[in-house]
C-alpha cells in the first residue's frame, strides 16, 4: 500500500474527500503513476499534483481514472462537482483579499461664489488706528445691491467681533499699559471612566459536553453518542459524530484531547495514528474504513 504524504491543512474537506477516494482507487489498482498516466492520457506529474491535493483534477481525468479501473464514474463525478465548487470559492476569496483598496474621495471644491462673498465681506468694514486707538468704520456702499441676506449677516458678525476686540485693546492701553496675560489654554477634557463603554456582561455560549459510555454490542464498540459507521469527518467538523469518534480513540489508547465534539488538530493526529496502526491510508479523515477500525 502506498505511503501518501499528508494533505495540506488548509484543504477544504470536500476537496479532501475527493482526493482520498482517488488515492484509494489508485492503491487498489496497484498501478504506478507512470502506468496510470499511460492509460488515462494525463502525465505522471499531473497525477502527482492531483493526488497530492495541490491541484484540482478536471472532470475528464476523474472519469478516465474510474473507467480504467472498472469503476462507475457517477459517484466520483458527483463528488468532483462538490469539490470544484469549494475550490472555486477558495480562489474567489483569495482574489478578493488581494484587491486594491478603493481610492479616497477627492476633497470638496470651494465654490468661487463663496470666495467672492468672503472678499466682499472684508470690504464691508474698515479698521483704522489713530493715535493708538483702534477704530472700526463701516464702509457704506461697499455691498453691491442685491446681496443675499447671508452676506449681510456675515458682515455684521465680523464687524461685531472687531468692535469687541477694539474695546478690549482700548481698556488695556488706558489702564496703564499692563502686560497682556497669555490666555490660559483649555485643559483637555479627559473622558469620564463611567462614560466608557462597559464590556459586554452577557454570559459566553456554553460548549456542549459529551459523556463516553463505551460498551460492546454485537462485536462492535459504541460510546452511546452516535451509532454511525459511515459519516465522513475531517478537521473543522463538529457534532456528536466527532464526540463518538473521540471516545473510541480514547478507548483505543489514543488521546484525542477533550471530548468536546470538535475535530481539531489533536483529534486529527489521533486519527492518523489509528489509521497507521490499522494499516489504512493515513489522511486524518474518518470514513467507513476508519470507523470499522475504531469499532472493532
Amino acid at each position: 500500500m502506498s505511503r501518501w504524504a499528508v494533505l495540506p491543512a488548509e484543504l477544504d474537506p470536500r476537496v479532501r474527500q475527493l482526493v482520498v477516494r482517488l488515492r484509494r482507487l489508485k492503491d487498489h489498482s496497484g498501478l504506478s503513476l507512470r502506468q496510470l498516466a499511460a492509460r488515462t492520457g494525463y502525465s505522471p506529474k499531473s497525477w502527482e499534483r492531483y493526488l497530492g491535493g495541490r491541484s484540482l483534477p478536471p472532470a475528464e481525468a476523474v472519469e478516465a481514472l474510474a473507467r480504467v479501473l472498472g469503476e462507475d464514474p457517477t459517484r466520483l463525478l458527483a463528488c468532483h462537482e462538490v469539490a470544484a465548487e469549494a475550490w472555486g470559492n477558495r480562489r474567489a476569496e483569495a482574489a478578493a483579499r488581494t484587491e486594491a483598496p478603493a481610492p479616497e474621495p477627492p476633497a470638496p471644491e470651494i465654490l468661487s461664489s463663496e470666495v467672492t462673498e468672503a472678499t466682499e465681506v472684508t470690504k464691508a468694514t474698515e479698521v483704522t488706528e489713530i493715535s493708538g486707538v483702534t477704530r472700526v468704520t463701516r464702509v457704506t456702499g461697499a455691498l453691491p445691491p442685491g446681496r443675499s441676506l447671508r452676506g449681510a449677516v456675515v458682515a455684521g458678525a465680523v464687524a461685531l467681533v472687531l468692535a469687541v476686540c477694539t474695546a478690549v485693546l482700548l481698556v488695556v492701553r488706558l489702564g496703564g499699559g499692563e502686560e497682556e496675560r497669555p490666555a490660559r489654554p483649555l485643559a483637555a477634557t479627559a473622558p469620564s471612566p463611567s462614560a466608557s463603554t462597559s464590556p459586554s456582561t452577557s454570559p459566553p455560549r456554553s460548549t456542549p459536553t459529551y459523556t463516553c459510555r463505551v460498551e460492546r454490542i454485537d462485536g462492535r464498540w459504541y460510546a452511546g453518542i452516535s451509532r454511525t459507521r459511515g459519516a465522513i469527518l475531517a478537521n473543522g467538523h463538529a457534532g456528536p459524530e466527532v464526540a463518538e469518534a473521540q471516545c473510541l480513540l480514547r478507548r483505543a489508547g489514543l488521546s484525542p484531547g477533550d471530548i468536546d465534539g470538535i475535530f481539531g488538530p489533536v483529534t486529527q493526529h489521533a486519527v492518523e495514528r489509528a489509521q497507521e496502526r490499522a494499516g489504512l491510508v493515513v489522511d486524518g479523515i474518518i470514513g467507513p474504513h476508519t470507523w470499522k477500525a475504531l469499532r472493532r
